[in-house]
């Protein structure tokens, strides 16, 4: 569960537990030393820089060293290590576990390295290892170039990216891995490497969807495509309406051509001026349809969604950053999510999922979603540990709520829709959508061949697990922990 800290699950070892102790004099000599800021508990500021995304998270680390350079995260790494402190790297803070935090740890925070640099004839961009999704999509925008980022214009690039990344223009353009080429390091011991095709190539392909456990990504550079516009269009029903729209929706995705991207969600009708008074504050059905292309392309190839009575419309031609912060989660809500990939979506699966959608917290900014994928992602390379991206379907039920009454049922909500839809499931899973749900799930978001390779690499790179607070691979040769 989100609140759980996750060095339960971890192996010990001497570089690492849930936390030591530093004293003031060495304390006093890092901040002396340290180039960036060092915040601690009694700071003005400590309440504010362990705040992350998910409000269920309180963790108080001993130390949260902010990064301005490659060599500031390197010296924070060695003092972690030198005085026992368990390690947790920030980007985005976006995990739904809060990853990013340790108790009585040591925090390495990359937010102040978020400078983003476009190279628009090479069609490329250098992204922070502190960037969130709408610095690099506001960076790049002016040049008519993109590449796929997460949904929400918060998320931190780094752990989106090394992740898998999936977003709204994953069918046309892949996975954020996909267009991954390469990757600035700091490794368990302080040491600085580039991973691409031609160096440390077994570290480059665990990069690809083994997330942060081979080392502190302080840099990394991605491929752009030509993307001056996209065209979305939002309709809504009431929720009776959800089995016969899901079920259109599916049939037109099926033949849907790699510009259209989307989903199907239930959410909570938001009070904007597109939305009939009667519907605001309650359960709605959505689409979303999602357009690398102009508006008439967009009315073109969606008729078959667009010509169903609907309630409720909005249609927009935007920038790809515009589009990105149009559906933004507000932080200070309490999360849970979870996700299942399926081989397919028959109707028997399609009224599971529409009836789930009355278990929701509403009004909340929980959503109930049906994502495609197909096009570029399932085409991408097969060779990557991503092996959830020949799924054509994945729901994901993410919930975000006020009250901590709600937390049960938010939780068990997640848990049944997922076994809801269990008999269509291929069984993997894509580790940004989950948070703590076991070893088997981490295994799971690799696949086993992966997972195998991925521990080996883990044992060349972080032999001691040093990094461990993420979906966490046992380095080759260490015995896991239970749990």
């Amino acid at each position: 569960m989100a609140h759980h800290s996750a060095h339960h699950s971890s192996p010990r070892g001497a570089s690492h537990g849930p936390s030591g102790t530093v004293s003031p004099a060495a304390l006093a000599g890092f901040r002396a030393g340290f180039g960036g800021g060092v915040v601690t508990p009694g700071d003005a500021s400590y309440d504010e820089a362990r705040t992350v995304f998910n409000a269920m998270v309180d963790r108080r680390p001993a130390v949260i060293a902010r990064c301005g350079t490659a060599d500031d995260v390197a010296e924070a790494v060695r003092f972690g290590r030198e005085h026992g402190l368990e390690i947790a790297v920030r980007g985005g803070g976006h995990s739904v576990a809060g990853m990013a935090l340790s108790e009585g740890g040591l925090v390495v925070d990359l937010r102040p390295m978020r400078t983003v640099t476009v190279d628009p004839e090479g069609r490329r961009v250098r992204v922070g290892g502190g960037a969130t999704m709408s610095g690099l999509d506001r960076a790049t925008e002016p040049y008519g170039l993109a590449t796929t980022g997460g949904r929400v214009s918060t998320t931190g690039v780094g752990g989106f990216v090394l992740g898998g990344g999936t977003g709204w223009l994953d069918r046309v353009f892949g996975l954020a891995c996909d267009n991954l080429l390469s990757v600035d390091l700091v490794t368990a011991d302080g040491r600085t490497v580039r991973a691409s095709e031609d160096e440390h190539p077994d570290l480059f392909w665990a990069l690809h969807g083994g997330g942060g456990n081979f080392g502190v990504a302080t840099s990394l550079e991605l491929g752009l495509h030509p993307l001056p516009v996209v065209s979305v269009a939002l309709l809504m029903w009431p929720p009776e309406a959800g089995p016969e729209v899901a079920r259109v929706y599916r049939d037109f995705l099926e033949s849907a051509p790699d510009e259209v991207g989307g989903g199907l969600i239930h959410l909570t009708a938001p009070p904007e001026e597109f939305v009939p008074e009667e519907m605001v504050g309650k359960l709605a059905c959505a689409v979303l349809v999602t357009y690398a292309g102009v508006m008439q392309e967009l009315r073109d190839v969606a008729e078959p969604v667009l010509d169903l009575d609907h309630d409720a419309e909005m249609f927009a031609e935007l920038s790809y950053a515009d589009l990105q912060c149009m559906l933004d989660d507000p932080p200070g809500y309490r999360n849970h999510w979870s996700a299942e990939y399926l081989a397919s979506f028959p109707d028997a699966a399609v009224d599971l999922f529409c009836r789930r959608a009355d278990d929701m917290i509403v009004p909340s900014p929980s959503q109930h979603v049906l994502f495609p994928q197909g096009g570029a992602v399932a085409r991408g390379p097969g060779e990557f540990p991503v092996p959830w991206r020949r799924a054509p379907w994945v729901v994901h039920p993410f919930g975000l709520w006020e009250d901590p009454a709600d937390d049960e049922r938010a939780r068990r909500w997640a848990r049944d829709v997922r076994a809801d839809v269990a008999p269509w499931s291929t069984g993997a899973v894509y580790l940004n959508f989950i948070g703590h749900e076991g070893r088997e799930r981490v295994a799971a978001g690799f696949g086993a061949d992966n997972h195998r390779r991925l521990a080996e690499v883990k044992a060349r790179y972080d032999p001691g697990n040093v990094f461990h607070l993420n979906h966490n691979i046992t380095p080759a040769g260490a015995v896991p922990a239970p749990g």
